[in-house]
């Protein structure tokens, strides 16, 4: 590590251009500015004297973008609330400007991994001694996905910058583009599938996915399960897309750009091989341009709910939106349209102002092709009357990278791509490309060699950064710690959650918001540094080919998730007459860190909707509802538990959900 003001002369003068009185969300004051000289912009949110308790909270973005992320937020996604409540200032940044977190633009990629941040954090403290008195505050920074990876470059590569972090659905050096290949791959051939897969793994399911799948089939899902992607996940298959890899697929085809025809014509690589499904997969469309959208016309044209450029909230799924948005159209009308889905492709345009660029085409919605995120310039060349080309053959060869990029041997999850001796079964391209990925995000390669308290929360159904990479980090700590490693650090687990830090879930009977455990382990984290209180265990789990296990009951499993157990009729799948009632049965525990604050209920096609009255709060609850179902068909009764460390129901933040559903089939 080194002292981070060694390397920032370019932060030397700091300025203020705005400094006022805000009544909302909460009464503070706002200070906003940047540094001469450079395109680094802060914002610092500090309550009034009688409120702070000598600390700041600096939220990490996943993507260098603006300072002004956090604002307008409500509920418990209201970041800059939660800092004042719990005592703080609240900071953020622009993370130096988009163009330094480009890794082709030429821009000091340090700068956007930490020192920007960094320097920052202690103009905060500056502006909090002037306005509460000489002292130095603590510091504790978070942030998820992106910001993760610059959480913990900021940790590992600065000293007495902040006391602690808590970085979130964390990823590894090998996660990019490896975690959207992969699922990409079986996206692609277990097209129609989905179904049965998702019931098999559902409550009361077979589980065996595996059931009438052809060879290709199932080798495909058995070599994402065991690269990671969790295998209960596969009930979002309609709607995950390509996510990320929209961003990271042109930056992959600059670094390796001999690959994407290696790839069609060596063998050994699966579009080399004839009677691969690639080959009938595959479109290269000839066409042309009829019509541009912007994002406005999006919805007139039937495709309102297509992620499209300049949609980020800046939140852990979402924020690869901005990268590179700002132009006016944000999707084309063609005039053909192919006879094959091309589920990812790029438009490749011949002929106008444009020609020659490759853009990104994120989803092909009828006749309209929705772009990824793309360079405003090449978007305001295009015209109506363009010639192009809807070819999807590099996303198609991407789909099996990561066969190509087998690590060393501490990788477990690519020993499916070994031999019996150790070496890849697969040709190797000439690097790995995930460290480079991974360094320009962080600064550095991350090492487990960072300064002051660390709590890490991971997702056990994340789909974008899988989960095992949390237990990654976690044994490079320990590497560097040895048996001090729980004086310093945390990894907890979280069921039911995926990768966005969204309290409005897209399927709210299968997945619970993970928000409420980023600010307990904020506030523990706190106290950890500050009094030395020490915060609960780290999560007992197991990883067993790809897949992080965790044992059944909350005082085994540890952490600070409450569990609850669902039953319908004393079983996980009851059968019953139309008209009949059924007891659901909930037992809700916590692993001995808090009480359960509420219970709600819910089915699969209302999401939860009926709040439990008047439950006795504890650390153990159990209830029970009668219902019954006016008509045939299979049901998903469905409960959420709300756990607090003191209790509080009516505090909005720090709020410890999980949930469990049953099946029941009504004839």
């Amino acid at each position: 590590m080194s002292d981070v003001t060694e390397q920032a002369d370019e932060f030397a003068e700091p300025f203020v251009d705005v400094d006022e009185w805000r009544e909302r969300p909460a009464p503070h004051r706002y200070v906003h500015g940047g540094f001469a000289g450079t395109d680094t912009r802060f914002s610092f949110h500090l309550p009034p004297a009688e409120q702070y308790e000598g600390r700041f909270f600096q939220y990490i973005t996943p993507v260098p973008d603006s300072e002004h992320f956090s604002e307008g937020l409500t509920g418990e996604e209201d970041k800059i609330s939660f800092a004042l409540e719990s005592g703080g200032c609240f900071v953020e940044t622009n993370g130096g400007g988009q163009a330094s977190g480009d890794p082709f633009s030429g821009a000091d990629p340090t700068i956007a991994a930490y020192r920007a941040n960094a320097a920052a954090a202690k103009q905060a403290r500056v502006v909090a001694s002037e306005m509460y008195g000489e002292h130095r505050a603590w510091g504790y920074a978070f942030g998820g996905s992106g910001g993760a990876f610059r959480t913990i470059g900021g940790a590992e590569n600065t000293t007495g910058v902040w006391d602690g972090v808590v970085p979130f659905v964390i990823g590894s050096p090998l996660s990019i583009p490896n975690c959207f290949t992969a699922r990409m791959h079986a996206l692609r051939v277990l097209r129609g599938r989905w179904g049965g897969i998702v019931d098999a793994l559902d409550a009361g399911g077979s589980g065996d996915p595996y059931v009438d799948l052809d060879a290709e089939q199932a080798d495909a899902l058995r070599e994402v399960t065991s690269m990671g992607f969790p295998p209960r996940s596969w009930f979002g298959h309609a709607t995950m897309g390509m996510h990320a890899l929209a961003v990271l697929y042109p930056g992959l085809r600059a670094v390796d750009p001999r690959y994407f025809d290696d790839f069609w014509t060596v063998p050994g690589y699966l579009g080399a091989d004839s009677g691969s499904s690639v080959h009938r997969d595959r479109v290269q469309l000839p066409t042309r341009i009829t019509g541009l959208l912007t994002a406005g016309d999006l919805a007139g044209a039937g495709v309102g709910d297509v992620p499209h450029p300049g949609e980020s909230t800046g939140a852990a799924d979402d924020a690869w939106l901005g990268l590179g948005a700002g132009g006016a159209t944000v999707a084309v009308r063609l005039a053909d349209v192919p006879e094959v889905d091309p589920q990812a492709a790029e438009l490749i345009v011949t002929t106008g102002a444009s020609a020659g660029s490759r853009l990104v085409v994120l989803q092909l919605v009828g006749d309209v092709a929705v772009f990824g995120p793309l360079d405003p310039r090449e978007a305001a060349a295009l015209g109506e009357g363009d010639e192009v080309l809807l070819d999807n053959s590099g996303f198609l060869a991407v789909q099996t990278y990561h066969r190509h990029q087998v690590p060393g041997p501490e990788f477990t999850v690519w020993d499916q791509f070994r031999d019996e001796k150790g070496r890849p079964r697969y040709p190797q391209r000439p690097m790995l490309v995930g460290p480079m990925f991974a360094a320009g995000a962080a600064g550095t390669v991350q090492t487990g060699r960072f300064g002051g308290r660390m709590i890490v929360v991971e997702s056990l159904l994340d789909r974008e950064a899988y989960p095992w990479q949390a237990d990654w980090y976690r044994s490079q700590v320990e590497a560097h710690l040895g048996h001090s490693v729980d004086d310093r650090f945390r990894l907890w687990m979280i069921d039911h959650a995926l990768h966005g830090d969204f309290t409005d879930q897209e399927h709210p009977s299968r997945t619970v918001s993970y928000l409420g455990v980023v600010h307990q382990a904020l506030r523990d984290l706190s106290a950890w540094v500050e009094r030395g209180i020490e915060p609960p265990a780290t999560t007992r789990y197991e990883i067993v080919d790809g897949q992080v296990v965790v044992p059944d009951t909350a005082e085994q499993r540890r952490g600070v998730q409450p569990l609850v157990h669902l039953t319908a009729d004393g079983s996980e799948h009851a059968e019953v007459s139309v008209g009949q009632e059924i007891v659901l049965r909930a037992e809700a525990t916590t692993p001995g860190t808090g009480t359960i604050v509420a219970i709600e209920w819910g089915e699969e096609a209302r999401g939860i909707v009926t709040a439990q009255p008047d439950i006795a709060s504890g650390p153990a609850v159990e209830v029970e509802r009668r219902v019954s179902f006016a008509s045939a068909g299979t049901y998903f009764p469905t409960v959420r538990v709300t756990a607090h460390r003191d209790g509080n129901r009516d505090d909005r933040f720090a709020r410890l959900q999980n949930l469990a559903r049953v099946r029941v089939t009504v004839r």
